[in-house]
């Protein structure tokens, strides 16, 4: 039953910053995993109307005043759509609270369906997400769902003869919004012309049930943070295969870590493979360990190694172990203004509180901790919040809080992105780098790369920016670059009293950053990633020019001292009278 309090707890303490799932999975003091609290509160949310429509007609929180609507909410989802009910033995009072009512509550389901003219569940699901985005004002286009094929257990083709076999192709993200209510409708396939191995389906397809799933032969990931692997290692093959080690220096959930391992292994050939080619790392030993269970899942423990509790910052770039490094990923933390609302706390439409509801708190005690639930899972203790809050260490994955824009904030971050970006640079073998965020704000992104580029930790390794004609095919394609001013998040347009810009970069230079905006038909939220490369020659001029100027410093300094020793001498010979007669 814990699962239930948790899921509460979560739901109803003030938001302490940080996307949704970021903050359960950060979260402490919790008795269920975080995944099965997150899924719990996702799916809870597709089926909210129906659920508090079923709870008012058959009367539950009047003839269960134990029930708070939240738990109700909670409690009866997982009692009539959760293929394995109630998680909770069959002699706890809150699971009897409900089931004591199955019969009604189940017709009431069934009505509720059959009023909408639905034959199946699936249908019953499509016409409630309908009713959802109807009511929400957002009935345009659906965001998708989007599913990156992992090369290590598996293959693009492998999984449209099994997983996808079903699905019929589309040629377009639109078509992913179907009119029809049935499943085939549902079951539409369109494959990215900018990631390899990349594919989405429409929004409700649900695959955590799933053999290729559970064995992690696929895995679900944003198309824009699969920009930044994919920039890095780009469509390289077995005759010019990445050559030397890997940094994903903030790797935490390890989305971007097991895209990395999944595009080495379509390059390499199985003989020739090395094991241990990935350093990752997150500076929470709480999301390293979901770190090394998601690189497990994806078949990477031989390639990849995880440095739990490890703040990248804090990394020797002359450490031996990394002495054959020749690219780093960077995902700092960064304000999230780019995530789209489906990461957001869903918002639930609650069935009606009982008349005169009043918790009972008599019958047995238990131990409690400081912010444990009461039976009717509202929080007993109003002193110190629950540890749901972000970390603001450079490892965390894009956990910085959201919201109104606070500006020493914003400052502060790109301080800190600038900071592991140098870091990152000055890796003595390193010739890659990409450095991406969730973020549409100019300070995290464009200015962050001119500020780089500025720095002597660049000039003097000869690093640049990957220009667009030298990225990976589908970057090339992607339309959307680099800005020069900041955009308004819903017109895009630039806003003139912005009083940053990025009047250094060039126009060659903006063309080489990437972005992603929220709300267009490319079906993504906000996103920036750039990469830079370290160019021989562009090191060589610098080198040249340090040098000269260098030379020049010192032959200034030698005429300086010729001309004081000069003037010294003229001073004695100013002095000097020569001898009385």
């Amino acid at each position: 039953m814990s699962l239930y309090f948790d899921a509460v707890n979560i739901l109803t303490e003030p938001a302490s910053g940080g996307s949704f799932k970021s903050r359960i999975y950060s979260a402490r003091n919790l008795r269920a995993t975080p995944a099965q609290i997150y899924a719990l509160i996702i799916e809870t949310s597709k089926w909210d109307r129906v659920l508090a429509e079923v709870i008012d007609r058959s009367d539950l929180l009047n003839l269960e005043r134990k029930l708070s609507p939240l738990l109700a909410l909670l409690l009866v989802h997982d009692h009539l759509i959760a293929k394995k009910g109630i998680s909770a033995p069959t002699s706890h009072p809150l699971r009897q609270a409900v089931e004591r009512h199955k019969v009604r509550l189940k017709a009431e389901f069934t009505k509720s369906r059959v009023r909408r003219g639905c034959a199946s569940i699936e249908q019953f699901k499509t016409a409630v997400l309908r009713e959802k985005r109807e009511a929400d004002g957002s009935d345009g286009f659906v965001y998708p769902r989007w599913v990156r094929v992992n090369n290590i257990r598996s293959s693009l083709e492998e999984q449209l003869k099994t997983t996808f076999a079903s699905y019929r192709r589309v040629e377009s993200l639109a078509e992913l919004a179907p009119e029809g209510d049935d499943r085939t409708a549902r079951q539409l396939l369109y494959l990215d012309p900018h990631i390899p191995d990349l594919v989405a389906v429409p929004y409700g397809a649900d695959f955590t049930s799933s053999t290729a799933y559970k064995n992690g032969e696929i895995i679900l990931q944003d198309k824009a943070s699969c920009f930044p692997a994919y920039l890095l290692l780009g469509d390289r093959g077995p005759k010019d295969a990445w050559q030397g080690d890997l940094v994903d220096g903030c790797a935490a959930p390890g989305n971007k870590t097991t895209h990395l391992a999944s595009l080495l292994a379509k390059q390499q050939t199985h003989h020739k493979r090395q094991k241990k080619q990935v350093f990752c790392m997150d500076a929470s030993r709480v999301r390293s360990k979901t770190l090394q269970k998601m690189v497990s899942l994806a078949g990477a423990d031989q390639t990849v190694t995880v440095l739990p509790g490890q703040d990248f910052l804090a990394l020797d770039p002359m450490d031996e172990r990394f002495e054959k490094v020749t690219g780093l990923l960077l995902d700092p933390s960064c304000s999230g203004s780019g995530i789209i609302g489906r990461d957001d706390v869903p918002q639930f439409t609650l069935p009606k509180a009982a008349t005169s509801y009043a918790p009972n708190t008599q019958g047995k005690k238990r131990k409690r901790q400081a912010n444990d639930t009461d039976e009717s899972g509202e929080q007993r203790s109003k002193g110190k919040a629950s540890d749901v809050k972000p970390s603001s260490d450079p490892a965390d994955e894009n956990d910085i809080p959201t919201g109104e824009v606070d500006q020493d904030r914003l400052i502060k971050l790109s301080n800190l992105q600038t900071r592991i970006m140098e870091h990152a640079l000055s890796f003595p073998h390193a010739t890659h780098v990409t450095y991406s965020t969730c973020s549409i704000h100019l300070i995290e992104n464009e200015s962050v790369v001119q500020r780089i580029l500025a720095s002597d930790v660049a000039k003097e390794g000869g690093w640049r920016l990957l220009r667009r004609d030298e990225q990976p095919e589908g970057m090339r394609k992607w339309t959307h670059r680099g800005v020069r001013r900041d955009r308004d998040p819903e017109t895009k347009a630039e806003i003139e009293s912005s009083s940053l810009s990025v009047d250094d970069l060039s126009e060659e230079d903006l063309d080489a950053c990437v972005r992603c905006w929220s709300g267009d038909a490319e079906g993504l939220g906000g996103f920036f990633v750039a990469g830079f490369v370290r160019d021989p020659q562009f090191a060589s001029e610098v080198t040249e020019t340090k040098s000269k100027a260098k030379h020049a410093v010192v032959q200034d300094k030698q005429e300086e001292q010729e001309q004081d020793e000069e003037e010294e001498e003229e001073e004695e010979d100013d002095d000097w009278e020569g001898f009385s007669d």
